[in-house]
């Protein structure tokens, strides 16, 4: 989605899936999408976002909107961004951090100040606590896992 908003500035993106994962939810968000809708959102519903995307609208389901609204109320401190989540997901898959930087397709170094500043932001000192808390306040869902 970024290459696209890169070459065409002008396109108005309305992704429409069943995934509703913070961590899906910012990077659709942050690569530049007009809205964000889930597949069982009503037909009439799906027609006026198509329509308001098209006019450049933001769209959002509500649930969507209801998570952007809780991270933009939880103190800066703990707001993860979009990698971060991402490092911790796999975290809470049980990659280490080899696995990690192979698939985010980084150096370990990069992947080991991700969990610094998540466990800095999160107020934790290791993995298992940064997932506990990170599933504590709906940063991860186990269905995403």
């Amino acid at each position: 989605m970024g290459r696209i908003k890169a070459g065409y500035p002008h396109v108005h993106i309305l992704v429409l899936t069943t995934y509703d994962s913070n961590a899906d939810i910012l990077r659709a968000t942050e690569a530049g999408a007009t809205g964000y809708l889930l597949k069982d959102s009503p037909r009439e519903e799906l027609f006026r976002a198509i329509r308001a995307a098209a006019r450049g609208e933001p769209v959002l389901a509500p649930s969507v909107t209801a998570r952007l609204m809780q991270r933009a109320q939880t103190p800066t401190r703990t707001a993860l961004s979009g990698r971060e989540i991402e490092v911790l997901e796999l975290v809470a898959c049980g990659r280490g951090n080899k696995e990690l930087a192979k698939d985010l397709h980084l150096s370990e170094a990069p992947v080991k100040s991700h969990l610094i500043h998540t466990f800095d932001k999160l107020g934790v000192t290791d993995r298992t606590a940064a997932v506990t808390i990170a599933l504590e306040r709906g940063i991860l869902r186990l269905q995403s896992l």
